[in-house]
């Protein structure tokens, strides 16, 4: 359940501890680096860090430009001014365990109470068919896809949009 979570501004020692979790493959093209650059990132306003009711570090979320994917962008792919972008990242020991609907739309509640968008845009990669089955189930739809090299690595990404109308939001109102 969305309400299951506790979202926050990133501090720095919760950026140190996420940039150091360790994803298997194939996810661990999701696996970050201690770079003082990479936690500078972490901590310009637009991550968050995901807590648990208990209080344990869970994941994050950033919003806007940092959650584009750089190929996507190069390629003019991410228009529309009141449409936000979200990424997101859980901690790796608890993905897979059908906790990410409800963490995806705590997020999204989140993202519409901060920001009110008129919708959602994520980028997920195209291999990953888990996160987007469950992006599917929160309400996304495919919209286009593209290649983003990095280094030697060409891999594709998918863009899938929502209108804002989670099925969190949803479930508040038929309650």
């Amino acid at each position: 359940m969305a309400n299951d979570y506790c979202i926050a501004a990133m501090d720095e020692q919760q950026a140190r501890k996420i940039v150091n979790w360790d994803y298997e493959p194939p996810y661990s093209i999701y696996n970050m680096t201690d770079d003082p650059e990479d936690i500078q990132e972490m901590l310009d306003g637009t991550y968050f860090s995901v807590l648990s009711t208990e209080g344990e570090l869970v994941g994050f979320f950033c919003y806007g430009q940092n959650a584009q994917v750089p190929g996507g962008r190069l390629q003019g792919l991410y228009i529309g001014d009141d449409v936000l972008d979200i990424g997101l990242g859980m901690r790796p020991d608890l993905t897979g365990k059908g906790k990410g609907l409800g963490f995806v739309q705590a997020g999204l509640a989140f993202g519409q109470a901060t920001y009110a968008p008129s919708g959602f845009r994520l980028t997920v990669a195209a291999f990953n068919q888990r996160a987007f089955t469950l992006y599917t189930q929160a309400g996304f739809v495919r919209t286009t896809s593209f290649l983003n090299k990095n280094g030697e690595t060409e891999r594709e990404f998918i863009i899938m949009e929502s209108t804002g109308e989670s099925r969190c939001m949803s479930d508040k109102i038929e309650k």
